[in-house]
């Protein structure tokens, strides 16, 4: 029973970073119908974000180091967010109700991000932050005259393919210097140092110990979800976000700004991804590959929990967590070594971290069957349109 204990804990702390990921994922898709394929990507920025706030911390001293992660939660967060905005506002507000396009455009976006964190030096980063900074001087400066004439759309866009060939040869002229190209990441794993805090067990129960981090996990994930819905229930914007999904144009018509909703929206979900992949850290290396093997797992806690309800999210991280955690490990058979053979042999053919994912999905199609939208489906007049 002991075994089984662990792996409960384990797949509790499982559901609990796929909870924090498909959160953000069900309020955005709940809210925009967009389904975004970059969000497991966004997870991989927050990683990332917590690996360089452990650089950072290092050099100040070993008890200011200890307080890193902290810290790294917030960076993430707002790391995140930010993406997330800059992405809603430049791309996926051009493609609301094509979701075909947007579809596509989010998987463009996930590979584009893959490849700079792969990728990413110095002299790169000063390259993007040339050509943006032109480009947005620019189009700021650019005479009144010439904004209110009908073909500015198409100036601005030759302002913008202008700035990004300067930022090009920005970055090819400085390719030279070896300490300047060298990409900050490659392709290669990281690994986060835990702090000490974190690290070995917090206490015990029945002679069973409690590992730090994943209580921690699952004491993060309780708090930001309580968080979620204290925003959703109780703050202004929260309230406007839960008018916009029940009827989006009926919330236009009383004035409520729904383009500064959805901006709102999609940052807080990409912070809430940004925090997952932080917590993920703490589970094991991390790599650019990180987000594809979160994302069908997020989609798969929405499509079984229903759209946009928080409660559902909960109980279908938790559900899937727990039987990739139990089944996968095969903690059955070794905890219930009795068990009859064709039963043992059912098992055992499931006993692995792929074949988890098979009786996953097996257990999913069986369950739309009974309830194809879910176990809490989405209420409110645009769904009934």
């Amino acid at each position: 029973m002991e075994l089984i204990f662990s792996q409960l804990l384990d797949g509790l702390s499982i559901g609990s970073v796929l909870l924090l990921a498909a959160t953000g994922l069900a309020i955005v898709f709940g809210l925009m119908g967009v389904i975004n394929l970059a969000h497991g990507e966004l997870m991989m920025v927050g990683a990332y974000v917590t690996f360089v706030t452990q650089n950072m911390f290092r050099p100040l001293g070993e008890g200011v180091f200890q307080l890193y992660y902290l810290f790294a939660l917030v960076f993430a967060f707002i790391v995140t967010a930010l993406v997330g905005v800059l992405l809603e506002r430049t791309l996926i507000r051009q493609l609301y109700g094509r979701p075909l396009e947007t579809l596509l455009a989010t998987w463009g976006v996930s590979l584009v991000l893959i490849q700079f964190i792969r990728s990413v030096s110095t002299s790169m980063t000063i390259g993007i932050v040339v050509a943006v900074v032109l480009g947005f001087l620019a189009s700021r400066f650019s005479p009144k005259s010439l904004k209110r004439a009908a073909f500015y759309p198409y100036v601005s866009g030759i302002f913008w393919i202008v700035s990004a060939i300067i930022g090009f040869i920005t970055i090819s002229a400085m390719s030279g210097s070896k300490a300047l190209a060298k990409p900050w990441f490659g392709p290669r794993n990281i690994d986060v140092t835990a702090p000490k805090w974190l690290q070995g067990s917090w206490g015990s129960i029945a002679g069973i110990e409690l590992p730090g981090i994943r209580i921690f996990i699952i004491i993060l994930s309780a708090l930001l979800l309580a968080f979620v819905a204290w925003f959703l229930t109780k703050s202004v914007w929260g309230l406007r976000i839960r008018s916009v999904t029940q009827n989006r144009q009926m919330s236009n018509c009383l004035g409520i700004p729904t383009d500064s909703v959805d901006s709102i929206t999609f940052g807080i979900g990409s912070g809430l991804a940004g925090v997952a992949g932080s917590a993920i850290t703490l589970l094991g290396s991390v790599g650019p590959n990180l987000g594809a093997a979160y994302i069908v797992s997020c989609f798969m806690v929405i499509v079984l929990g229903g759209v946009g309800n928080l409660v559902g999210t909960v109980i279908a991280s938790m559900m899937l967590g727990i039987i990739q955690s139990i089944i996968g490990s095969g903690a059955i058979l070794i905890a219930f070594p009795n068990i009859p053979n064709p039963a043992s042999a059912v098992i055992e053919f499931f006993a692995t971290t792929s074949m988890s994912y098979v009786l996953i999905f097996i257990f999913i199609i069986a369950f739309l069957q009974f309830k194809p939208t879910g176990m809490f489906p989405q209420k409110g007049r645009s769904v009934e349109s």
